[in-house]
């Protein structure tokens, strides 16, 4: 189980310690590959799918290390890009939240994604069997709101699964 070497998953940004993708101390992973490319998105850099940084099995191991550390202790992975759903993208984030709920017990999973609860994929939906938390939705800059948490816009619904 885990990484997928036919999977090639590219990722922007990964940070070991964060405190603002979700509600505690996580890991987030921000993906490569976006195809909704809204108007006003802060992070689109990450839209390109072949940008960014590959994620190979050395990168995965290192999110599952952090996750398990107990010097500093995570609540979970949070998942976001890019857009983690983006069917390139599916295997390999299907393979990676598989892995984290087996290997890391009592770690919550979030992930953002620009596609609708309605409009998602079996395949899609298949990763969402190991998500806790779906935040759905396209960023729409003129619904957007900084004071919400965890979501810039109102359409954006969070989803407790």
């Amino acid at each position: 189980m885990g990484f997928s070497a036919d999977a090639a998953m590219n990722y922007h940004q990964y940070y070991p310690v964060d405190v603002v993708n979700g509600p505690g101390t996580r890991v987030t992973l921000f993906v490569s590959g976006c195809e909704h490319q809204c108007r006003g998105c802060y992070n689109q850099s990450t839209w390109d799918v072949r940008s960014g940084h590959l994620f190979d099995k050395a990168m995965e191991d290192t999110l599952i290390a952090d996750l398990q550390d107990e010097r500093i202790v995570r609540r979970g992975l949070s998942l976001s890009g890019g857009d983690p759903l983006l069917p390139a993208n599916l295997e390999s984030i299907l393979a990676l939240v598989k892995r984290v709920k087996t290997e890391c017990p009592g770690k919550d999973i979030w992930l953002w994604t620009g596609y609708t609860w309605d409009a998602l994929t079996d395949k899609q939906r298949a990763v969402l069997e190991y998500v806790d938390v779906l935040v759905d939705g396209k960023f729409e800059q003129s619904l957007a709101d900084p004071s919400l948490p965890y979501r810039g816009s109102s359409n954006q619904v969070i989803r407790f699964l």
